[in-house]
């Protein structure tokens, strides 16, 4: 898909797989860039990958923290 594509809210969702009124609060919470279109939220397929791309890096950020402490608390991992 062209990074320039523009995708419906619906069409955004069903990317990540979360719910629409889910997506909405991320992008009403900043954390994917969009525009409007009328009254209609449009979102660059671009700025959904680089959304997608942090999210990846913060889950495992947060796995090798788990990780560690499982360590540390001699939990068998």
């Amino acid at each position: 898909m062209d990074p320039d594509t523009e995708l419906t809210t619906q069409e955004a969702a069903n990317l990540l797989n979360v719910s629409r009124p889910f997506l909405i609060g991320l992008l009403d919470q900043g954390k994917i860039p969009f525009h409007t279109t009328g009254t209609h939220r449009r979102i660059r397929f671009e700025g959904l990958l680089t959304y997608m791309r942090q999210e990846e890096q913060r889950q495992e950020q947060v796995m090798r923290e788990l990780a560690a402490e499982a360590q540390k608390l001699d939990l068998g991992y």
